[in-house]
């Protein structure tokens, strides 16, 4: 983890970058205390995800699962419920 005072990272945050984009965490501090965190993202997928990983799992949904929910379950979701 990398600890910088806030003058310093607003001066010098372009030489920090590579390690950011390392995976680094940067501190960022007001008078040696830590206020802020600045952490990298995590790197965008390459290719999209494969849709239907689990077709062949064999997974069905019941008919009844398409029926609509009971009013006293709805009212309990918006808070309508006693």
């Amino acid at each position: 983890m990398i600890k910088l005072n806030i003058h310093e990272a607003k001066t010098h945050l372009s030489r920090y970058l590579p390690a950011l984009e390392q995976g680094e965490t940067i501190l960022l501090c007001k008078r040696n205390i830590p206020i802020a965190e600045i952490r990298p993202l995590p790197k965008p997928r390459e290719q999209p995800r494969p849709i239907g990983l689990a077709a062949d799992r064999g997974v069905e949904l019941p008919p009844e699962f398409f029926e609509p929910l009971p009013a006293e379950l709805l009212a309990a979701f918006t808070g309508e419920a006693e």
